[in-house]
């Protein structure tokens, strides 16, 4: 009886690590990288307006967000297109290298619709056309 009952649990482990592998978002190598800058207010309005519910969003689960500090001179990230010398920059990279970019900040609504048709111009699961599923 312990012999089954310990093969069961090895093969309900095997299939949540297999379902957790397969779940949307999960294969995907995008990341959204914001540069920011201590004192810049439009980053401040960036983290007040969309980082609170970015994470729950579908295109915060497609490429989650890391936030580098740019220094003076500017940043030369691998995998960049081209130096970051402004903050806010945001920069969307797909398996290491840069696919979008949005320099500045205007607003929640031109960030949520620039960040969708990047990432609907990414292959994926999410095709959206400038949309974005917000939480208000």
């Amino acid at each position: 009886m312990g012999l089954i009952r310990s093969r069961a649990w090895a093969l309900l482990a095997f299939l949540a690590l297999l379902c957790a592998s397969l779940a949307p978002g999960a294969a995907t190598a995008a990341e959204l990288v914001m540069f920011t800058r201590d004192g810049c207010p439009w980053c401040a309005r960036f983290e007040r307006e969309v980082a609170p519910a970015y994470h729950m969003t579908e295109e915060g689960r497609r490429a989650p967000l890391r936030r580098v500090e740019l220094r003076a001179g500017g940043s030369n990230l691998a995998g960049l297109a081209a130096p970051v010398i402004a903050a806010p920059t945001f920069v969307l990279f797909d398996e290491g290298r840069e696919t979008g970019r949005i320099t500045g900040y205007l607003g929640d609504d031109a960030f949520w619709g620039l960040l969708g048709k990047m990432l609907a111009d990414m292959p994926g699961p999410i095709h959206r056309s400038g949309t974005a599923a917000r939480l208000d």
